[in-house]
């Protein structure tokens, strides 16, 4: 039987903490060692201690009695804790390499892996993994070493009783092996079951709104109700599958007590054993079913751990986004070309980018429009590395981003977009997120600068006031102009806005857009908006189509080309007259 990799790997991790795994150990070793103790006690009482023989003081017996539990409890209390204080620190660490790991994947991992598996392995399948350390090893340790002191004292008495015993072990071994592989498969599946269950809490968790507002709470009732019955019956048959060992073993016990209790008085007639020697000898039979049951009963959190293993360590070895590159000497100027890029979604034959060609001047606006699905958010994700072209390059200063390490690139890079992403603290940490050494100084001027500082004043805690899950408390324009506010710390020579204003009303769109304007200034900056009155000013405009670049020009120029640029252009302009028509009407009738 060859070893699983991932119990190689977990008895790598073990390595630093193997002082206080032997001092788990010795104090099995204790433990185990006095179990044939009770046994010997009694064979003393009954063949010398109540026919006056005993050359020793009766109060002796309890003395001994209380030092052999109390060393008992001692060594107990020692393995037991020695245990967890390591298993806690794996745990830790196991949960700290798959933390790390979702930090360095690439965007498109979470394209093919559910945010509710990835919870779901970092909380709840870790946790099975210890369990099973814990329990295994205890119980093979300290089951196994019990075994052995009773079957030497079994053997000392009697081995003839004790070859009848020794049926006990292979048959045991046999129910272990026929349900392990049944219970690893269910196992295995119950975790995926379980990971769809937290997805469901997490969807609904964060869609509130949504659900409340399109009365979806019978939906997601009903989608709960399946994944936890679901995972019900996975848990029950998981369960009776594990508890049928516990009395097939407790049977089989029964049988060989019965046998041993006959072939005693067999030996007893014969005078080949006392009775002393037989109620010790069926006392550490009986003692026996107790680890023999620990032994049987490892075999399910050892597959309930393996199944959990395989996921951690598979997100563990997940692949990460490129490492190595140059470092750039100092700030960007800014100047950005797409040389002949093409780049097509992993799995996708389609190219979603094809033949892009494109110099972006440091200090120009360049603002990409198009119908959606025409690859503006795909070619602009490129620039920080989110994924890598398949074909062609893009050049960052005459450098290309690929010779670029990720970090050093991206510290070049600020962002706004229209899903803006908050973290539940407070003003100042958003503002300054990502710096270790935040400037006061710094925060306030980024603040003004995107219009934030009468809202913040009238705050009662000012910049530390903590902004809630996702700023969820704070209005729509407020989270994006934080947004800004942490763009304009940054302080980057290259700038991102995707749709950053796509989602607001109008006044609030009025001041998020003079809040951009401040952070446009002196970068070079790329844009992605539907709304095409918000981009009239940019330095140039270029119309992507099917992943093509179809035009490029001033707003003037596209306009009076009258090409696809001026037909989306009109479109939009008649939709928003009809709509500001239609709302005035509205209004107008309301107040009559």
């Amino acid at each position: 039987m060859t070893l699983s990799p991932h119990l190689k790997r977990l008895a790598i991790m073990h390595r630093p903490y193997k002082k206080r795994l032997a001092l788990a150990f010795l104090g099995m070793i204790v433990t185990a060692a006095t179990e044939p103790v009770v046994p010997y006690i009694f064979k003393i009482l009954l063949d010398k201690g109540f026919t006056g023989k005993l050359d020793f003081s009766y109060w002796l017996v309890p003395l001994a009695v209380i030092g052999v539990f109390a060393i008992r409890g001692t060594s107990t209390f020692l393995s037991t804790y020695m245990m967890t204080w390591v298993s806690t620190r794996l745990l830790t660490e196991l949960r700290r390499q798959m933390f790390c790991r979702m930090l360095d994947v690439p965007v498109g991992f979470y394209a093919t892996h559910s945010l509710g598996r990835v919870i779901n392995s970092i909380m709840f399948e870790v946790q099975q993994i210890i369990e099973m350390i814990t329990k295994v090893f205890t119980s093979i340790v300290r089951s196994a070493l019990t075994v052995a002191g009773l079957l030497a004292w079994l053997v000392y008495l009697n081995w003839k009783l004790t070859i009848i015993t020794l049926v006990l072990l292979p048959l045991v071994a046999a129910v272990v092996r026929v349900t392990g592989k049944r219970l690893k498969k269910l196992n295995r599946e119950s975790l995926t079951v379980n990971a769809q269950l937290t997805q469901v809490i997490e969807e609904t968790t964060r869609a509130q709104q949504v659900i409340k507002i399109f009365g979806g709470q019978d939906y997601e009732k009903a989608r709960f109700e399946q994944r936890a019955e679901n995972l019900r019956r996975y848990t029950m048959r998981m369960t009776s599958t594990f508890a049928a060992t516990v009395p097939i073993t407790q049977l089989m016990t029964a049988c060989a007590v019965a046998l041993v209790i006959v072939m005693a008085l067999v030996l007893s007639g014969r005078g080949e054993i006392t009775v002393g020697g037989f109620v010790s000898f069926l006392t550490a039979m009986l003692m026996l079913l107790a680890p023999l049951k620990q032994l049987a009963e490892i075999n399910g959190p050892l597959q309930r751990g393996m199944a959990a293993a395989e996921a951690v360590f598979n997100l563990i070895d997940a692949p990460t986004e490129r490492t190595g590159g140059s470092e750039l000497a100092g700030r960007a100027k800014g100047r950005v070309d797409f040389v002949d890029v093409g780049f097509a979604y992993p799995g996708h034959q389609r190219l979603a980018l094809n033949g892009i060609n494109l110099r972006i001047e440091p200090g120009e606006t360049i603002a990409f429009v198009g119908m959606s699905g025409g690859g503006k958010t795909t070619l602009v994700n490129l620039v920080p590395g989110f994924h890598s072209a398949c074909h062609g390059q893009i050049l960052l200063d005459g450098q290309a981003i690929d010779d670029i390490s990720l970090t050093s690139l991206r510290s070049q890079i600020a962002m706004v977009s229209q899903s803006v992403v908050l973290f539940d603290d407070t003003i100042a940490a958003n503002i300054a997120y990502g710096d270790e050494h935040p400037d006061t100084d710094r925060i306030k001027a980024a603040a003004r600068a995107a219009h934030l500082e009468e809202m913040i004043a009238d705050l009662p805690d000012g910049f530390e006031t903590q902004v809630g899950d996702n700023g969820s408390r704070l209005s729509g324009g407020q989270r994006q102009r934080l947004a800004i506010a942490r763009a304009i710390y940054k302080d980057a020579p290259l700038l991102i806005l995707d749709e950053a204003t796509s989602a607001l009303d109008t006044e609030s769109e009025r001041a998020v857009q003079a809040a951009l304007d401040q952070l446009m200034q002196g970068r070079t900056t790329l844009v992605i908006a539907h709304r095409l009155s918000t981009i009239e000013r940019a330095s140039r405009i270029v119309v992507l189509s099917d992943g093509n670049i179809v035009e490029i020009g001033t707003h003037a120029e596209l306009l009076q080309k009258a090409g696809v640029y001026a037909n989306l252009y009109h479109l939009q302009f008649s939709t928003e007259v009809e709509r500001d028509t239609a709302q005035a009407t509205s209004l107008q009738s309301t107040t009559s």
